[in-house]
């Protein structure tokens, strides 16, 4: 089970923004998994009413989270998605590898914004980052056939700044969550402390962090937030805890954490909880969440 699920912040558009990852991606499904009530909402969200509230997205069997909300925000790139493709896994080798990305990159780019071309690179033979129509910003990567196995999709969290963050957010979160563990770390040649590409587990899912360094206006946001499914309010108290660096932040079970990097600490029975009379409207009162008062 995937206990940590990237949240995506939609403008209005998450169902629209669902059948579009369903017909670019390989063996992918979306559905709305839960919709606004239609009483009792404050007046920011009165023109959501009904309407869908959580879409997921399944690419692979990989869950992407898709929250539809206001123009408040919108994603960050300072959080990416890594599409691996590895030759390997198709019958046609690199050739069938290299068709499947151009095919990606061409769906994705339509109205969307080149970040860096597809091209040869020195850490892959094709490799492009573009940012799609919804602002969603995907890493496609050729993989290397002899490198060790990664899943399909990999999010990158990206440390830009004067000062190197990467490797000390990997050992603290590394530290943090359950069967987690750090995989490749390769730092800068012109500065150890900088992390040029570095990959962990966290609850037995990989991530990938980089220091860009200076020059870089990319910052962490609520447009994209990390979802820790809770087992129990135990859970929920000791990752809340650890993770909360700003109080100002603190809403609906979203926090900051030291990084900026923005999570939501939410119980794993959160859909079933909700379905409790008036329990929406208790949960937008609340900060941290505590499952009894739902």
């Amino acid at each position: 089970m995937q206990r940590i699920v990237p949240n995506v912040w939609c403008q209005g558009t998450a169902a629209e923004a669902g059948e579009y990852y369903a017909a670019t991606f390989p063996d992918t499904s979306w559905e709305v998994t839960a919709s606004y009530p239609t009483e009792d909402l404050p007046d920011f969200q009165r023109s959501l009413s009904g309407q869908p509230l959580v879409v997921d997205v399944a690419i692979e069997g990989y869950q992407i989270r898709l929250i539809n909300a206001g123009d408040e925000l919108r994603p960050t790139p300072a959080v990416s998605f890594i599409v691996n493709v590895d030759p390997p896994s198709f019958e046609g080798g690199e050739d069938e590898a290299r068709s499947v990305i151009h095919e990606l990159w061409e769906a994705l780019a339509d109205g969307g914004e080149e970040r860096m071309p597809l091209d040869e690179y020195p850490y892959s033979k094709l490799y492009g980052w573009v940012e799609d129509r919804y602002g969603v910003n995907w890493q496609l990567m050729l993989t290397d056939p002899n490198g060790e196995p990664r899943p399909r999709i990999v999010p990158q969290l990206f440390f830009a700044g004067d000062v190197a963050q990467a490797r000390e957010a990997i050992d603290f979160y590394t530290g943090l969550f359950p069967d987690s563990r750090i995989g490749t770390l390769a730092p800068s040649p012109d500065d150890a402390a900088r992390v040029l590409y570095g990959d962990f587990t966290l609850a037995g899912q990989w991530f990938s962090a980089m220091d860009a360094g200076p020059g870089h206006d990319i910052t962490f946001t609520p447009g994209v937030s990390l979802q820790a499914d809770c087992t129990d309010q135990t859970e929920i108290d000791r990752l809340w805890h650890a993770l909360s660096a700003v109080p100002e932040a603190e809403q609906c079970g979203w926090l900051t954490d030291r990084f900026g990097v923005s999570w939501q600490i939410v119980p794993d029975s959160m859909a079933d909880l909700m379905q409790h009379p008036g329990a929406y409207q208790r949960m937008l009162a609340m900060k941290k969440i505590v499952i009894d008062e739902l």
